[in-house]
């Protein structure tokens, strides 16, 4: 009988608390009080991601922008748009993490281009790009290239999307970082591979005509 009337009052225990209102979750913050906030901007900047993890990364995103899209422009319109605001905020970190002498905003194209072509690359990479270029056919238009693009090499493309090129996610991060220095321009990616280097990518930046017209202004001034 006793242990009859425990049970009961087990139960009705269960019961009462199953009922009762739970109290709203809230953030858990670590025990030192500390978030991803108060980190040292500089404590991780060697770290690197196992070619894996961005291999599986990068995949789903290009799945992503490939929904919906009318043909290959339009998907690379998209990794476009994809990578332009990772430019905008690499910029500024990047800037913080030169040393103070160096760590100015780049305001002219040739320290822009080899802003990108050195820290930037070296950020992405692990290596600086393979060459910089100056158009002969139009005075506003820079080639950077990469023989061997990293985003490339995990991508399985179509025969019939073999004019795709999934770089247009760096021309993104590139255009982002170019007009973060107020320098506008319009990156795009394309195939330029070679008997040596079949993989090789040459990201056009074409800059704004305002843009090449002050830069003539300021060498006039020299």
């Amino acid at each position: 009988m006793a242990s009859a009337q425990v049970v009961k009052v087990l139960s009705q225990s269960n019961v009462s608390s199953s009922s009762a209102p739970r109290a709203p979750q809230q953030l858990r913050t670590p025990s030192n009080r500390k978030t991803i906030y108060d980190r040292n901007l500089n404590r991780t900047r060697t770290a690197e991601l196992s070619r894996a993890s961005f291999a599986y990364l990068f995949s789903e995103m290009v799945s992503y922008a490939q929904k919906r899209v009318t043909g290959i422009q339009d998907l690379e319109r998209r990794l476009n748009e994809q990578g332009y605001p990772l430019g905008l905020r690499l910029l500024p970190l990047l800037l913080y993490r030169e040393p103070p002498r160096t760590s100015v905003r780049p305001n002219r194209i040739l320290p822009l281009l080899q802003f990108v072509h050195g820290p930037l690359w070296r950020h992405l990479f692990g290596r600086t790009a393979d060459a910089i270029e100056h158009s002969s056919s139009s005075n506003n238009e820079y080639m950077i290239s990469d023989n061997e693009p990293l985003v490339n090499q995990y991508i399985s493309v179509p025969k019939e999307m073999n004019q795709l090129n999934c770089a247009a996610y760096v021309a993104g991060i590139i255009e982002g970082v170019c007009d973060g220095c107020g320098l506008k321009a319009v990156v795009s990616a394309h195939n330029g591979g070679t008997e040596m280097w079949p993989g090789k990518t040459v990201f056009l930046i074409s800059f704004d005509a305002g843009v090449v017209e002050r830069e003539g202004l300021l060498e006039g001034k020299r």
